[in-house]
């Protein structure tokens, strides 16, 4: 079975209120099987522009990834991201 992924590409602007996104999100996403593959860490754009920071979490499935984002509890994290913080976020199948 693929693998799922939430990918995430981020600008944060309040980096002292961040810190309880990360806090918060962290143990929500690894409850449904997520595993930090990259979080943060140097990055290049050698094509077009990029934000800041990048996280990309594997899950079992496409499904765990989609249901773990979805979720209720991450819905309410997601609002801390939203005022502190830039981001575009994916989800995707792999392998």
């Amino acid at each position: 079975m693929p693998k799922g992924y939430i990918i995430g590409h981020i600008t944060v602007t309040d980096p002292e209120a961040y810190k309880e996104y990360v806090e918060r999100d962290t143990p929500i996403l690894e409850g449904y099987g997520g595993r930090f593959i990259v979080r943060g860490g140097a990055s290049e754009a050698p094509e077009g522009p990029m934000k800041d920071r990048h996280v990309v979490i594997e899950f079992p499935s496409f499904e765990d990834a989609k249901r773990a984002y979805h979720s209720d509890a991450y819905q309410e994290v997601v609002k801390i991201r939203h005022a502190t913080a830039q981001s575009d976020i994916i989800l995707v199948e792999g392998v």
